[in-house]
């Protein structure tokens, strides 16, 4: 059954997009092999490699930030539209990094660009480019913006403890060893047709200390401790397969689709397992998934871009497809989209 929206406003659809990867890749055993160097701690042989199905990942170069990547990407999927910096009069930085905690990240970006339009950042953890998308859509459709220009770039692999004092501090850092870094862009702008056809969304705030990089704000404002990531990964994935199937469920039942009426449906990767276990709690067909996380890690909120780079060429208009984020704090959300 096809969509109906009943919103006489223009639709605004997604009309370019762009993606950058660093060029240096680290194995995981590699990795492996550093943290065992630089901790003296005997660590069971591939255990990263085995234990996450990653088998790579790429680490942004010393000088390459957060802006680097999105900048990069920013210039891809204006190329891909045809446009100038200058035809962009809203720029959103959505990401789980950032160059610095003041001023906003998406000045720096701006500011790479050459473009003059309204600056933000929008950051809720590996969901921030999903939010970024949606924040663009709505002021599109508001009138506040004409186009806008959705950027994220994701260099987590900073915050990856690579010399754990002992085994449980190893433990509480292993979420950590699955980031790579990854840089991705959309051009956002009004369609006559398809678009943006339904967006929804939940939140566990509750579950907000499960897992995270705790410094740089006003209860960790210093101290190298605090910039790692930590937390309990099997907590946080009891906590998003509890949640998470409700919102796809409700998305699928409201809209009246299912897993047929999508071309390609794109989650959030963090590790191969957890991929795995999603594709059965939800029943969407593995054909349908991108899977991209074997090669390049859990790269944040740049997971849903870097997959939708990589199909959208090959799309034919009226093709549509099902984002699915997952971020920490928490909260999970959905996107269907169809393409122009």
């Amino acid at each position: 059954m096809p969509i109906q929206p009943c919103d006489p406003r223009p639709r605004v659809g997604i009309t370019a997009v762009g993606a950058l990867l660093p060029e240096d890749a680290l194995s995981s055993d590699d990795l492996q092999r550093e943290v065992a160097r630089r901790s003296g701690i005997a660590l069971p042989a591939r255990i990263l490699t085995q234990a996450t199905g990653i088998v790579s990942r790429r680490v942004a170069a010393e000088g390459v930030y957060a802006s680097t990547l999105a900048a990069g990407a920013a210039r891809r999927a204006l190329e891909g539209a045809g446009l100038d910096p200058l035809d962009v009069d809203l720029l959103v930085f959505a990401s789980a990094s950032r160059d610095l905690v003041e001023p906003a990240t998406a000045h720096i970006v701006q500011a790479l660009l050459g473009s003059r339009a309204h600056a933000v950042d929008v950051t809720n953890a590996c969901n921030s480019f999903v939010n970024g998308i949606d924040l663009a859509r709505s002021m599109i459709l508001s009138g506040r913006a004409r186009r806008a220009l959705v950027v994220t770039g994701e260099t987590p692999s900073r915050a990856v403890r690579k010399d754990p004092a002992d085994f449980a501090e190893f433990r509480a850092a292993f979420a950590g060893y699955t980031f790579g870094d990854a840089g991705a862009a959309v051009v956002l702008e009004p369609v006559e047709r398809g678009g943006i056809l339904d967006v929804d969304g939940e939140t566990r705030s509750e579950h907000w200390e499960v897992g995270g990089i705790p410094g740089g704000g006003s209860r960790h404002p210093r101290g190298d401790a605090y910039t790692y990531f930590q937390g309990d990964g099997h907590e946080l994935r009891g906590v998003f397969e509890k949640a998470g199937t409700a919102v796809v469920d409700r998305t699928l039942h409201r809209t009246g689709m299912g897993w047929d009426g999508f071309s390609k449906v794109l989650v959030h990767q963090v590790t191969v397992p957890y991929l795995e276990r999603f594709a059965e709690l939800t029943g969407v067909p593995e054909d349908k998934l991108v899977v991209t996380v074997p090669e390049l890690g859990n790269v944040a909120s740049a997971s849903i871009g870097v997959q939708l780079d990589r199909i959208y060429g090959e799309l034919e208009p009226g093709e549509r497809v099902l984002f699915v984020g997952l971020g920490g704090g928490i909260s999970i959300m959905t996107m269907v989209w169809e393409k122009s």
